[in-house]
């Protein structure tokens, strides 16, 4: 069957910080049903040979009117991104999905390790905000990289989770430099909570400069590849 590409309004757009902003929008034809983890995609009139196709998780679970939360930052030169920072409400974007298999595997007999760069942390929040609402949330470790403190997507609410449930354990980590520099600060962190303690259940969201070298270190550590659960944005 053929994917449904449907128009879609926008509703809100929300600067998160500086450089990343949250966009809302409602299917006009058929609501999306997804799993929280998932993505759609875009199809922008911009580029040579429009539409451009640009992929974007859902920050938020599923809403009973159908909206979907999307959270990008903008890429410098970007064409993609800087089409959406111009959308305000009322506007219509074309869109299709949802697709991915980033989702939380069962049964959860471990504990989570979730490990994002930046905007990857967007489906790592949505699938944190299915494990809350479901009151599922019994070990938890979250190790959030940004390039810059005020870059930090999501902190005070990830702070108040934190507090709220005492199972959910929230590291967040900056690292100035490029994609090498954020691997290696998040490998040095990791090696204490993996080196010699029980197997966890990695999921892994960024880049693919940034996902696969952690994806290859946990596998120095014991772990199968197919163990480690990966979503990358380019």
């Amino acid at each position: 069957m053929a994917e449904l590409t449907q128009p879609a309004v926008v509703l809100s757009t929300l600067d998160l910080t500086p450089h990343v902003r949250q966009l809302v929008l409602r299917p006009l034809q058929q609501k999306i049903v997804f799993q929280p983890g998932q993505w759609v995609s875009l199809k922008l009139p911009v580029g040579s040979k429009p539409p451009l196709n640009r992929a974007y998780s859902m920050a938020d679970p599923s809403s009973p009117y159908g909206e979907l939360t999307l959270v990008f930052d903008r890429v410098p030169g970007g064409l993609g991104s800087n089409y959406l920072y111009q959308l305000k409400s009322g506007d219509e974007v074309p869109l299709s999905g949802p697709y991915g298999n980033f989702v939380l595997p069962i049964p959860l007999d471990r504990e989570l390790l979730f490990i994002a760069r930046y905007t990857g942390l967007v489906p790592v929040r949505c699938l944190l905000k299915q494990l809350v609402a479901a009151h599922a949330i019994t070990s938890v470790l979250l190790i959030a990289v940004a390039p810059s403190e005020d870059e930090l997507l999501f902190h005070q609410e990830l702070l108040t989770m934190a507090v709220q449930s005492p199972s959910f354990r929230y590291l967040p980590l900056v690292s100035p430099g490029g994609e090498a520099e954020a691997v290696e600060h998040t490998v040095a962190m990791l090696r204490p909570l993996v080196e010699v303690q029980p197997k966890v259940i990695p999921m892994i969201s960024g880049t693919k400069e940034f996902v696969r070298p952690l994806r290859a270190a946990l596998m120095g550590y014991g772990y199968d590849r197919k163990d480690v659960k990966t979503e990358t944005f380019d």
